[in-house]
Protein backbone atom coordinates (compact mmCIF):
# COMPACT_ATOMS: atom_id res chain seq x y z
CA UNK A 1 0.00 0.00 0.00
CA UNK A 2 1.41 3.78 -1.33
CA UNK A 3 1.60 5.88 1.69
CA UNK A 4 -0.36 8.37 -0.08
CA UNK A 5 -3.92 6.17 -0.23
CA UNK A 6 -5.78 6.55 2.23
CA UNK A 7 -6.14 4.17 5.18
CA UNK A 8 -8.16 1.17 4.77
CA UNK A 9 -9.51 1.61 8.42
CA UNK A 10 -11.52 4.52 7.29
CA UNK A 11 -10.23 6.92 9.70
CA UNK A 12 -9.87 9.33 6.15
CA UNK A 13 -6.35 10.03 6.46
CA UNK A 14 -3.47 9.26 4.19
CA UNK A 15 -1.90 5.30 4.80
CA UNK A 16 0.97 6.89 5.98
CA UNK A 17 -0.16 9.27 8.52
CA UNK A 18 -2.38 6.69 10.02
CA UNK A 19 -1.54 2.88 10.01
CA UNK A 20 1.52 2.79 7.82
CA UNK A 21 3.82 3.88 10.86
CA UNK A 22 2.25 1.37 13.64
CA UNK A 23 2.39 -1.19 10.52
CA UNK A 24 5.94 -0.99 9.77
CA UNK A 25 6.99 -0.13 13.57
CA UNK A 26 8.43 2.81 13.48
CA UNK A 27 5.13 4.15 15.63
CA UNK A 28 3.47 2.83 18.41
CA UNK A 29 0.04 2.84 18.74
CA UNK A 30 -0.98 5.27 21.29
CA UNK A 31 -4.58 4.66 22.05
CA UNK A 32 -6.73 1.02 22.18
CA UNK A 33 -9.01 2.61 18.92
CA UNK A 34 -5.47 3.11 17.01
CA UNK A 35 -4.52 -0.32 17.55
CA UNK A 36 -7.48 -1.69 16.58
CA UNK A 37 -7.64 0.39 13.03
CA UNK A 38 -3.84 -0.86 12.84
CA UNK A 39 -5.11 -4.28 12.98
CA UNK A 40 -7.88 -4.55 10.85
CA UNK A 41 -5.52 -2.36 8.39
CA UNK A 42 -2.75 -5.21 8.95
CA UNK A 43 -5.29 -7.97 7.26
CA UNK A 44 -6.21 -5.64 4.09
CA UNK A 45 -2.45 -5.19 3.63
CA UNK A 46 -1.41 -8.72 5.07
CA UNK A 47 1.12 -7.79 7.73
CA UNK A 48 0.51 -11.25 9.38
CA UNK A 49 3.07 -10.87 11.92
CA UNK A 50 2.02 -7.58 13.30
CA UNK A 51 -1.34 -9.02 13.82
CA UNK A 52 0.47 -12.21 15.80
CA UNK A 53 2.60 -9.56 17.45
CA UNK A 54 -0.01 -6.97 18.72
CA UNK A 55 -1.95 -9.54 20.97
CA UNK A 56 -0.95 -10.55 24.18
CA UNK A 57 0.82 -14.03 25.07
CA UNK A 58 -1.89 -16.34 25.25
CA UNK A 59 -3.51 -15.21 21.85
CA UNK A 60 -0.19 -15.17 20.18
CA UNK A 61 0.13 -18.84 21.71
CA UNK A 62 -2.44 -20.17 19.39
CA UNK A 63 -1.97 -17.74 16.15
CA UNK A 64 -1.44 -19.70 13.05
CA UNK A 65 0.27 -16.97 10.68
CA UNK A 66 -0.42 -19.43 7.85
CA UNK A 67 -4.07 -20.01 8.04
CA UNK A 68 -4.42 -15.95 9.37
CA UNK A 69 -2.60 -15.05 5.42
CA UNK A 70 -4.73 -17.54 4.06
CA UNK A 71 -7.84 -16.14 5.05
CA UNK A 72 -6.35 -12.38 4.70
CA UNK A 73 -5.93 -13.19 0.71
CA UNK A 74 -8.97 -15.08 0.39
CA UNK A 75 -11.40 -12.56 1.50
CA UNK A 76 -11.91 -8.60 -0.18
CA UNK A 77 -11.93 -6.03 2.63
CA UNK A 78 -15.19 -2.93 2.61
CA UNK A 79 -14.60 -1.37 5.48
CA UNK A 80 -14.28 -0.46 9.28
CA UNK A 81 -16.67 1.34 11.13
CA UNK A 82 -15.68 1.92 15.29
CA UNK A 83 -19.05 1.95 17.11
CA UNK A 84 -17.67 2.96 20.76
CA UNK A 85 -14.68 3.08 22.78
CA UNK A 86 -14.17 2.38 26.20
CA UNK A 87 -10.88 3.98 28.09
CA UNK A 88 -8.11 2.72 25.73
CA UNK A 89 -6.66 6.20 26.09
CA UNK A 90 -3.01 7.01 26.33
CA UNK A 91 -2.82 6.95 29.99
CA UNK A 92 -5.43 4.00 30.70
CA UNK A 93 -4.49 0.17 31.27
CA UNK A 94 -7.34 -1.46 29.80
CA UNK A 95 -9.59 -0.38 26.23
CA UNK A 96 -12.72 -1.38 24.86
CA UNK A 97 -13.48 -0.83 21.28
CA UNK A 98 -16.43 -2.32 19.61
CA UNK A 99 -16.44 -1.95 15.93
CA UNK A 100 -17.85 -3.59 12.68
CA UNK A 101 -15.47 -5.24 10.24
CA UNK A 102 -17.26 -5.95 6.92
CA UNK A 103 -15.82 -7.95 4.02
CA UNK A 104 -16.59 -10.72 1.52
CA UNK A 105 -14.98 -14.21 1.79
CA UNK A 106 -15.60 -17.25 -0.61
CA UNK A 107 -18.45 -15.19 -2.16
CA UNK A 108 -20.38 -13.97 0.93
CA UNK A 109 -20.70 -10.54 2.18
CA UNK A 110 -20.22 -10.87 6.03
CA UNK A 111 -20.56 -7.98 8.76
CA UNK A 112 -18.26 -8.96 11.85
CA UNK A 113 -19.53 -7.13 14.59
CA UNK A 114 -17.15 -7.74 17.68
CA UNK A 115 -16.33 -6.00 21.48
CA UNK A 116 -12.63 -6.28 21.51
CA UNK A 117 -10.73 -6.08 24.97
CA UNK A 118 -7.29 -4.14 25.05
CA UNK A 119 -4.54 -4.22 27.70
CA UNK A 120 -1.25 -2.29 27.80
CA UNK A 121 2.05 -4.45 28.30
CA UNK A 122 5.42 -3.14 28.68
CA UNK A 123 4.25 0.32 27.34
CA UNK A 124 2.34 -0.86 24.52
CA UNK A 125 -1.41 -1.48 23.56
CA UNK A 126 -2.34 -5.28 22.71
CA UNK A 127 -5.21 -7.15 21.87
CA UNK A 128 -6.58 -9.37 24.44
CA UNK A 129 -10.03 -11.25 23.47
CA UNK A 130 -13.15 -10.34 21.61
CA UNK A 131 -16.66 -11.49 21.49
CA UNK A 132 -18.84 -11.36 18.86
CA UNK A 133 -22.20 -9.28 18.84
CA UNK A 134 -25.26 -10.81 17.41
CA UNK A 135 -26.96 -7.70 15.99
CA UNK A 136 -30.70 -7.79 16.34
CA UNK A 137 -33.05 -8.84 13.59
CA UNK A 138 -35.08 -5.59 12.37
CA UNK A 139 -38.17 -4.98 14.13
CA UNK A 140 -41.64 -3.45 12.32
CA UNK A 141 -42.51 -0.69 13.99
CA UNK A 142 -46.04 -0.76 12.71
CA UNK A 143 -48.04 -4.03 11.94
CA UNK A 144 -48.19 -5.43 8.68
CA UNK A 145 -50.78 -4.18 6.03
CA UNK A 146 -52.08 -6.65 3.76
CA UNK A 147 -52.63 -5.85 -0.17
CA UNK A 148 -56.41 -6.24 0.74
CA UNK A 149 -56.63 -4.81 3.84
CA UNK A 150 -58.02 -1.11 4.09
CA UNK A 151 -55.27 1.39 3.15
CA UNK A 152 -54.11 3.16 6.35
CA UNK A 153 -53.97 6.66 4.88
CA UNK A 154 -57.57 6.69 5.86
CA UNK A 155 -58.82 6.84 1.87
CA UNK A 156 -61.41 3.86 2.24
CA UNK A 157 -59.85 2.07 -0.50
CA UNK A 158 -57.73 -1.35 -0.75
CA UNK A 159 -53.94 -0.76 0.08
CA UNK A 160 -53.27 -2.18 -3.59
CA UNK A 161 -55.40 0.26 -5.16
CA UNK A 162 -53.90 3.04 -3.13
CA UNK A 163 -50.55 3.71 -1.54
CA UNK A 164 -49.99 0.21 -2.22
CA UNK A 165 -49.56 0.74 -6.07
CA UNK A 166 -46.09 1.67 -6.24
CA UNK A 167 -45.16 -1.30 -3.92
CA UNK A 168 -43.66 -4.29 -6.38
Amino acid sequence: MNNEDLCPCNSGKKYGECCGPILDGSAKAETAEALMRARYSAYVTEHVLFIRDSAVKAVRDEFSEEDTTAWCRASRWHGLEIIRTEKGGKRDKTGVVEFRATYTANGEFCNHHEVSTFVREDGEWRFEDGELVKDEPIKREAPKVGRNDPCPCGSGKKYKKCCGRSEA
